[in-house]
């Protein structure tokens, strides 16, 4: 017992709408590196904060042996925040200059407790991390999402946590820093709870825990052995479920040939009856007791019956839902050769280095996926293209048609419903159309009358590309920042679907290169030591 670390035991939430996201949860949490998964909005970062302590469950409770860090998937910060900040270290760093300087006060040698040497060790994770341009008091507001995400992780090592819990940590990291966390992660002696879609970082674990609506399983293994052991359950289940509903079907034969055989008894005793001129006292009496026989026949038939539907359903929900993800085609018709946007001499804002600035021409069926390492200043060139911000120099211009989704999600208001800026968006379509494309985005009912701030990353990031996707005017450009961040893989299958069948300009940032590949892109835009560099495919 002491060497685990989590423990749950008969764990339930009820959300405030009144629906049960899991319930009756028991699992132990130990000093295995565990990645958590599971379908998009079935709980996993609400379970990961009740692992973490910051969420009190409805009932049960979770027990926890240590320091537990939680570092979330969306790295929030109020205006005005640094590095320092971000990594959680800014009161201990200013404690220890305040001391050098001659301080005796006591709060500042509580706020460094044993830290003595945060200092060197905050130089040594920049350095390590290939973040050594930044400085304690470097504005986080001139972080590109992945060095941002870099910072945040920098805090987690810094933490001294006896558990971490990662949620969603390697989105916005392109790959050699991808590569490097998996290894970080290997090393980590501590308790790991990993919570990604990410095959690559979850194929580095050593076992995967899944939430499903049928509570918490364990698979002794990484991804690939959690991706086997998955297909043979389902095989299985769909087994149990073809037995169970070819035993209904030859229970229904019988039944029907029993009913047939008693309704022919039942009109020979009759006929006899009539022939051998019985009294009527006695054909009434066979008739009730051939009745009486029909009622008790038909009575275990019934009993029969409904024992073998339940033996159907309870195989069915052995069977997790898998229902399909639909992203709708947008119609977009326009010619080839339409400048969509157009880029002249534009010096980029916060961008060091051969990137800073940029020429481009962006034509109208033009499929551009812009590649690069953090803090090249891909979203930086989005954020300009979109009008968000304006660049130091230089001109832009850009049809009015177009349409931005940002790592952070900043077109979904969160103090709003999907559903509400769907309608806000598309005043043209009924709102049972748009129930039914969100619907098939996987967001029902109480979903998308749920406020944004409460879904889950992957279910806030379907709604805001249906705000954008499904808008009165279908965009005649895209602008995509990493949109398959947080994204379940039957989700980003039908993102890809969708996107290849648009025929408007596209430009992409993202650092699967799986996904990019399954876009039919046309051109690449590198960013390269000699600057951005564009390539046709």
């Amino acid at each position: 017992m002491t060497n685990l670390h989590l423990v749950l035991k008969d764990l339930s939430h009820v959300l405030p709408d009144g629906r049960t996201l899991f319930s009756s949860l028991n699992e132990q949490f130990d000093m295995r590196s565990t990645g958590l998964v599971g379908r998009n909005g079935v709980g996993k970062t609400l379970l990961a904060r009740i692992l973490a302590g910051l969420l009190q469950p409805t009932s049960g409770h979770c027990q926890r042996h240590g320091n537990v860090y939680y570092l979330a998937q969306q790295v929030k910060y109020p205006d005005g925040s640094t590095v320092a900040d971000l990594a959680g270290v800014k009161y201990t760093l200013a404690a220890l200059a305040r001391i050098e300087s001659g301080s005796t006060a006591p709060e500042d040698f509580d706020a460094v407790g044993d830290d003595w040497g945060m200092q060197q060790r905050f130089q040594y994770e920049l350095d390590r991390s290939n973040l050594n341009h930044l400085i304690a008091d470097t504005p986080v507001s001139t972080l590109s999402g992945g060095e941002a995400m870099r910072v945040s992780l920098m805090g987690a090592m810094l933490s001294g946590a006896d558990f971490l819990i990662l949620d969603e940590p390697s989105n916005h990291l392109d790959r050699p820093n991808r590569q490097a966390l998996i290894e970080q992660l290997q090393h980590w002696p501590h308790g790991l709870i990993v919570v990604s879609h990410d095959r690559q970082l979850l194929g580095s674990m050593e076992r995967i825990v899944e939430l499903s609506s049928h509570g918490l399983h364990s698979y002794g293994g990484n991804y690939s052995f959690y991706a086997e052991a998955k297909a043979h359950e389902r095989q299985s289940a769909l087994q149990n479920l073809d037995e169970r509903k070819r035993e209904r079907q030859r229970q229904e034969l019988v039944t029907r040939t029993q009913r047939q055989r008693q309704e022919r008894r039942q009109a020979r005793g009759n006929r006899q009856g009539k022939e051998a001129n019985q009294a009527k006292v006695l054909l009434d009496r066979q008739k009730q007791r051939s009745e009486t026989s029909s009622a008790r026949l038909r009575k275990k038939q019934a009993g029969s019956r409904e024992q073998l539907n339940q033996q159907v359903r309870e195989a069915a929900r052995q069977i997790e839902d898998e229902s399909q993800i639909t992203l709708h085609e947008l119609t977009v018709t326009q010619t080839a050769k339409r400048r969509v946007a157009e880029l002249d001499s534009v010096e980029l804002p916060y961008v060091n280095g051969p990137t800073h600035s940029i020429n481009l021409i962006l034509r109208g069926q033009q499929r551009i996926g812009i590649v690069g390492p953090n803090g090249c200043g891909k979203s930086t060139l989005l954020r300009v293209l979109s009008g968000q911000l304006k660049p130091l120099a230089g001109t832009c211009k850009i049809t009015p048609e177009h349409a931005y989704l940002d790592q952070r999600l900043e077109n979904l208001d969160p103090s709003n419903t999907v559903l509400e800026q769907l309608q806000l968006a598309n005043r043209k379509t009924t709102e049972g159309h748009l129930r039914m494309r969100l619907a098939q985005l996987g967001l029902d009912a109480q979903k998308v009358a749920t406020l944004s701030e409460l879904l889950s990353g992957g279910e806030r990031l379907k709604g805001a590309l249906a705000c954008i996707l499904y808008a009165d005017a279908p965009p005649q450009l895209l602008l995509l920042d990493e949109p398959n961040n947080h994204l379940d893989l039957p989700s980003i299958q039908a993102l890809e679907t969708m996107l290849r069948s648009y025929q408007g300009a596209l430009m992409v940032v993202s650092h699967d290169y799986a996904f990019l590949e399954n876009l039919g892109l046309t051109d690449c835009l590198l960013a390269t030591e000699h600057g951005w560099s564009l390539e046709s495919l």
